[in-house]
């Protein structure tokens, strides 16, 4: 799937996301916002001006969040997004509104949506993380001008092929056809087990700056 695939499955099948922004005191603090649109440059939500949540975004551009979708931990498939959202004003009300009839119930008229701003998370970095599958299945993805940065366990050539890394992959994603042996990043939970018991330390981790 494509960044425009990932962002409209959250809009459109996740819809609520649990969202964590920066508070005062440099801590985070989640609430659950509603993702009404997206398109190729982001994702679009709204909240009003008179809440904490829009005063942290004001103070600090920084935003996270992760939603989810299935009735069970082993039916669920969720999206997490890193990135930055900015005010872009209340032009786009009327779309959001459009889109999403039933915000109508909440803020029925002009006088009640005259609180009401819009922010765009234009640039972020993302991942799809599906444990419906066998084996699992994730995806990293970004926009806005944002990269997908590679995270997670990789074999190096100090790889001596004993094969213990295999035997204790709950997901077996690890080639051992070759030397070194491969694993596949799109089934791997990043459990860290390979590198916990790799005699030779040829398994090196690598994570987001």
């Amino acid at each position: 799937m494509q960044t425009r695939d990932y962002l409209s499955m959250l809009v459109h099948d996740m819809h609520t996301a649990v969202v964590a922004t920066v508070g005062r005191d440099g801590r985070p603090v989640t609430c659950a916002i509603d993702m009404m649109d997206c398109d190729s440059a982001g994702l679009y939500f709204l909240t009003a001006k008179g809440k904490r949540f829009y005063d942290r975004l004001k103070a600090n551009e920084a935003i996270a969040l992760t939603a989810l979708k299935g009735e069970d931990t082993l039916s669920c498939a969720a999206i997490s997004v890193q990135g930055r959202a900015r005010d872009i004003g209340p032009d786009r009300l009327p779309t959001l509104f459009e889109k999403n009839p039933y915000m109508k119930e909440i803020y029925p008229d002009a006088r009640a949506r005259s609180a009401l701003t819009v922010f765009h998370i234009y640039e972020g970095t993302g991942e799809w993380f599906d444990l419906s599958k066998r084996p699992i299945e994730r995806a990293r993805f970004a926009f806005g001008g944002a990269q997908a940065e590679e995270t997670g366990y990789f074999v190096t050539d100090k790889c001596i092929g004993c094969k213990l890394c295999y035997a204790k992959c709950p997901q077996k994603c690890i080639d051992i056809s070759q030397k070194p042996v491969v694993i596949a990043q799109e089934h791997c939970l990043h459990c860290g087990n390979c590198y916990e018991t790799c005699p030779a330390r040829a398994i090196e981790r690598r994570e987001s700056p």
